[in-house]
């Protein structure tokens, strides 16, 4: 008998992981699963992008108790972004445990209905989830357990009292989980970490695969030192980092104006622009993006083999997650520092970079390749009863497409993107004019 409660167990694993695309854990996830489960209070420092959210998902599946129906596992994070990345993983693992998210600039009333009837998990934001508890919307008896994750980044953008208050009415946890990208994290009184079980995997992540090098502009302004870097790349995506608002869009301006198709993203765009542009950052449709900080942790984006600094950030620690956009689960990665030579430089950059000779490597120079793929854009999703087959199935059936013109779908709950190879664009949209997928005649266009 307990051989075949072991050889359920195992195969239950496998299909977790298989679902997920991974053949195995990784030794961090090993290790945090079993702390997880057996500890009561566990601090986990571990770099963006080496798998903390499944790390504490899979021990966190195994605590849950199916015959509760509320809110058994509490996870606050920093960022919209970071809820709806960890509530993807989740759906990926194929459980039967509901989970729902709340954030800002998402509908109140449909979190509402969804609290109604409450998930097993709930991911949120700190000040949408003091909004439910104002609004008594959100029963906290159940939760036993906690996780905070991107902590450090939580307390950096202000949101400790909104914790404070949260935590405060959470009577019955058992378990507190804790997660950061940075080892000089504080924890404050209020979350009650007691001897918490450290597992600091960050000295052991420091990537030799990763190169930094110096690109030296003649110029204070920049802009053409970097034109030059994008062109040397060989048509490969890169992150671009600034350190302003203002300054992504200029650059990203000035770019596409010298022919490079380039989008930005920083935290003052409206919430709906920012979700379309990452889209397209992560089906092809777009091949470089100029950022704030915003995208150096948090975001569901694909691994960079290059990440530029057009500004460096005042601190080591977000220099270190910038870099961690690339060269990252063993894999290699570039990133550049763009430096004017009378430019100050922080403390924490090295003296002996290696000087990217890009005046050589831009002789003749040739534009990037334009992207492979175009955004299309569906006015239907989930709650239309719309899935990813139905798409695909719609574009092959009516638009006459073939499977390999088709990439990543993202099937939102009102609206869907599709990456369709850009060579067959204009066909497919006059082929689809006048149909209906299910029944329904829906909206479908390049997305703006």
């Amino acid at each position: 008998m307990l051989y075949l409660c072991y050889m359920k167990t195992e195969d239950k694993n496998k299909q977790i992981l298989s679902n997920l695309g991974i053949d195995r854990l990784n030794e961090m996830q090993r290790e945090a699963q079993k702390a997880i489960i057996n500890e009561q209070n566990v601090l986990l420092l571990s770099s963006t992008g080496s798998g903390k959210t499944l790390a504490v998902l899979l021990p966190i599946l195994k605590l849950l108790d199916e015959n509760i129906n509320k809110v058994q596992c509490l996870i606050i994070v920093p960022s919209r972004e970071l809820a709806l990345q960890t509530e993807q993983v989740w759906k990926k693992l194929g459980t039967k445990f509901k989970v729902n998210v709340c954030y800002g600039g998402h509908s109140i009333e449909t979190e509402l209905k969804n609290l109604s009837n409450p998930p097993a998990l709930l991911i949120g934001t700190p000040g949408r989830l003091t909004d439910h508890l104002e609004r008594k919307s959100l029963d906290t008896d159940s939760i036993k357990i906690l996780v905070l994750d991107e902590f450090d980044k939580s307390l950096q953008l202000g949101f400790q009292d909104q914790m404070d208050t949260i935590i405060s009415q959470l009577p019955s946890i058992q378990k507190r989980v804790l997660l950061s990208a940075t080892s000089d994290v504080e924890i404050p009184d209020f979350v009650d970490m007691i001897s918490p079980v450290t597992l600091d995997f960050l000295e052991d992540e420091k990537s030799e695969a990763l190169a930094i090098k110096l690109v030296e502009s003649p110029e204070k302004d920049k802009i053409n030192t970097l034109f030059h870097l994008i062109c040397s790349l060989n048509s490969e995506p890169a992150l671009i980092f600034c350190n302003h608002r203002e300054s992504t869009e200029r650059v990203a301006d000035l770019l596409n104006m010298k022919g490079i198709q380039v989008g930005y993203y920083h935290g003052g765009m409206d919430q709906d622009d920012r979700e379309r542009i990452l889209v397209k950052f992560r089906n092809g449709s777009l091949n470089y993006l100029v950022t704030t900080d915003l995208a150096a942790r948090g975001l569901d984006i694909p691994e960079m083999n290059h990440v530029i600094h057009y500004h460096l950030p005042g601190t080591e620690t977000e220099f270190i997650h910038r870099n961690g956009r690339t060269a990252r689960m063993h894999a290699s990665g570039t990133a550049y520092v763009i430096q004017f030579k009378d430019e100050k430089v922080p403390d924490y950059i090295p003296d002996n970079l290696e000087v990217l000779e890009l005046l050589k490597l831009s002789n003749g120079i040739t534009l990037p390749d334009t992207p492979e793929y175009q955004t299309i854009y569906v006015s239907g999703g989930k709650k239309n009863k719309l899935n990813k087959g139905d798409i695909v199935g719609f574009f092959l059936q009516k638009g006459k497409l073939d499977k390999s013109d088709i990439g990543l779908i993202e099937v939102k709950d009102f609206i869907s993107f599709a990456a369709v190879r850009a060579s067959v664009v204009k066909s497919l949209l006059a082929n689809i004019k006048d149909e209906k997928m299910k029944g329904k005649k829906y909206k479908i266009e390049v997305a703006k």
